[in-house]
Parts: C-alpha cells; sequence; structure tokens
C-alpha cells in the first residue's frame, strides 16, 4: 500500500526575522519508523515538520524524501500527507467527501475513490459515519477523520502536528495506543511532533528532543531516560522531573565525594576518576530521579544517605510524591501508596548510586 520512504534533514536552518527558529538540524528518520519530534513550546520542532512538508522554505540545508532532494519541490509534489492539531475538516462536506477529497483533487476514478474511502473507514472504524457531517462529530471521530484523509493518499510519509491536543486526558489515552498501532501496521515512516513526553515516550521509535532549535539528544525512550545527554534531556523527560542539587567535587585521603554542603557523599573510584576527566571545574550538579529515592527513618551509615524534611505529601492514589527539603532544595520521591508522614519530619533520604547522574554544572553535559 504505502511505498519505502526515508526521510534526511541535513543541516536545516530557518530563520524569521532575526530568530534562529531551527539551528543546524541533522536527522534521519528510517524507513517505516516512528520519530518523535519533542520540546517546549517555541523549540523549533513544529517549524522542521513545516520544512519537511514544504510550507515553510529552509534558509539554508537539504531535505531528502526517499533519494529525492525536496528543498524546491511544492507541497503537493512531496507525496506526504499532514495531520494538524486543528483537524482542518471541510464543514459543509460530509466526513465520506472530506476523506475523499484529496482523491478527487487528483482526479482518481470514481470507482478507486469509492474503494479507498470504504477501505480506511473500516480500518479506522468510522464506517458509520460516512455520512455525518464534522460539526456531528466528537473530538475523536473528527480526529479519525483527519486521520483518514491523510491515510487514503497511500502518501510516503506522514507529518502530525500535536494531533491528539484537542482530546480530552481519557481519550488521547486511547488514541496514544491506536496511533501506534495504526502506524505499526501502515508501515509508514512517521514524523510526529508534540509537547507531551508522555507522547512522545509511549509512542517513539525514536525521541528527537528540541529546545531553542537545537537537537539535544535523538535515541530510543528508554535511552534518553537512563542516558540523558544532558540537564535539559534529564529534566524535561520523567514526570515528576528529575531533582538536581548542586555540588562540589572534593578529594579527601584519595577518596572522592560530591560535598552539597548539608551532606557529603562518597564516591566509587571508577566515578571519581570520569569526574576528574571530564568535569571543566569542581562545579557539578547531582541529578536523582523520584522513583530511584526512598525515605527511611534510620541508617547505619550516614554517609550514605541524605538528611531530610517532610515539606508536603501529594497522594495520587496509585503512589505517593513526597516532596523533602535538602538544605535550600525541594527533592521530589516516590512512594507506594501506603506512605505515611508528616509534615516537618526529620528523615533520610536513600538513593540507588546506579542510577544517579551527575551533570558539569558550566556546559550542563552529562558526566556520569
Amino acid at each position: 500500500m504505502f511505498r519505502l520512504a526515508r526521510v534526511e534533514i541535513k543541516n536545516l536552518v530557518k530563520r524569521f526575522g532575526s530568530t534562529i527558529a531551527v539551528n543546524n538540524v541533522s536527522l534521519e528518520i528510517k524507513d517505516k519508523e516512528f520519530v518523535v519530534l519533542l520540546g517546549p513550546s517555541g523549540c523549533g520542532k513544529t517549524t522542521t515538520l513545516r520544512c519537511v512538508a514544504g510550507l515553510e522554505t529552509p534558509d539554508q540545508g537539504e531535505i531528502y524524501i526517499g533519494d529525492t532532494l525536496v528543498n524546491d519541490l511544492p507541497p503537493k509534489d512531496r507525496d506526504v500527507a499532514m495531520v494538524f492539531q486543528s483537524y482542518a475538516l471541510y464543514p459543509h462536506m460530509t466526513v465520506y467527501d472530506n476523506i475523499a477529497f484529496p482523491l478527487k483533487m487528483r482526479k482518481y476514478p470514481k470507482e478507486e475513490i469509492d474503494r479507498r474511502v470504504k477501505q480506511v473507514a473500516e480500518l479506522l472504524r468510522i464506517s458509520h459515519l460516512l455520512d455525518r457531517k464534522p460539526r456531528q462529530l466528537s473530538g475523536g471521530e473528527a480526529q479519525r477523520t483527519a486521520l483518514g484523509r491523510a491515510i487514503v493518499r497511500e502518501p510516503k510519509v506522514f507529518l502530525m502536528d500535536e494531533p491528539l491536543s484537542n482530546l480530552d486526558a481519557k481519550l488521547r489515552l486511547y488514541m496514544r495506543a491506536e496511533l501506534k498501532k495504526l502506524q505499526r501496521d501502515l508501515g509508514v515512516t512517521t514524523i510526529y511532533v508534540t509537547h507531551d513526553q508522555a507522547e512522545a515516550m509511549t509512542m517513539a521509535d525514536r525521541v528527537a528532543v528540541m529546545n531553542y532549535g537545537v537537537l539535544q539528544q535523538v535515541a530510543p525512550p528508554e535511552d534518553l531516560y537512563d542516558h540523558p545527554a544532558n540537564m535539559f534531556v534529564a529534566g524535561f523527560i520523567g514526570s515528576p522531573p528529575m531533582n538536581f542539587i548542586e555540588c562540589s567535587f572534593l578529594e579527601k585521603d584519595g577518596k572522592g565525594y560530591l560535598d552539597a554542603g548539608t551532606f557529603r557523599l562518597e564516591l566509587w573510584p571508577e566515578v571519581a576518576d570520569i569526574i576528574k576527566k571530564k568535569a571543566t571545574s569542581s562545579e557539578v550538579i547531582l541529578g536523582l530521579r523520584p522513583e530511584d529515592l526512598s525515605i527511611t527513618r534510620e541508617v547505619e551509615k550516614p554517609e550514605t544517605a541524605i538528611p531530610a524534611e517532610i515539606y508536603v505529601i501529594e497522594p495520587l492514589g496509585t503512589e505517593v510524591i513526597v516532596d523533602a527539603k535538602v538544605g535550600e532544595n525541594i527533592v521530589k520521591l516516590r512512594e507506594a501508596p501506603t506512605f505515611r508522614g508528616t509534615m516537618g519530619e526529620k528523615v533520610w533520604i536513600k538513593f540507588n548510586k546506579d542510577r544517579m547522574h551527575i551533570f558539569d554544572k558550566k556546559t550542563e553535559v552529562t558526566i556520569v
């Protein structure tokens, strides 16, 4: 049904006046791959997608779809289909006519149009809606109709710009799974834009994280989570986000330590060696994920734990988020729903040394 296509973006630059929206981005999306462009508002992800679609003209760089350089091709000749946040359905047309529209524009035979529309409607489970107008559809049904209009063309590449953001939370969860399965079944190369990291992590083969127009890291979701390239990626991925504590690296009696003022942690020799080799100064940032921390009332060795005070307790049903005060820092921890504590209570925070992250304070690049 769909033709093989990879997308390659080489040294892409796009400016709007004096603002650089996309700054020297290079990225290859393999055939049949689902790649998510992830980042906060204004990071350049939608502009990158629009450059691939042909809706924006790059100032520098090259874009290939398959083996074809498409920089000078108009959108209609790029063989891509775009699904927008707003769905952009024609209000005066039925669902059938909305889905059929791109085929009618290309002057397909009537029988072929009918066959394809019905096939796509069945795939998306909207066959019973073909006679309705967009105003008679729910958010999920409108979203499926917009998807149907994209699929019916059998393009080389799907480009999706926050297609689930207008849906309510429950429907968004459902459609996330549906979209992922649909992409697998169709086997079509897909570039998907979102600011929602849960969406990115659950759907993507690889995630490309952007900030201020710059590509920060491209990796499968689990690698992004476990091995972030820098503090931005570490803080953006994960909910609640990673805790950051400023520390100084120091050596005493042949051993390496992280000193945060309110506590001092002894490091394994190999970790101390990496910090000495890679850090630009003794100032580093300790990164700890909430799920890698736990509260205890007693410790045998104070140097293996962090003294803290319970600040706030947030019960969520399936878990409890504990905000603990460590010096001037508020550190978030994940605890079991059975956790009990009182505000102001003095406790210890234990953590898994295998799971700690250390960043260079000056460059914000990952050291460990």
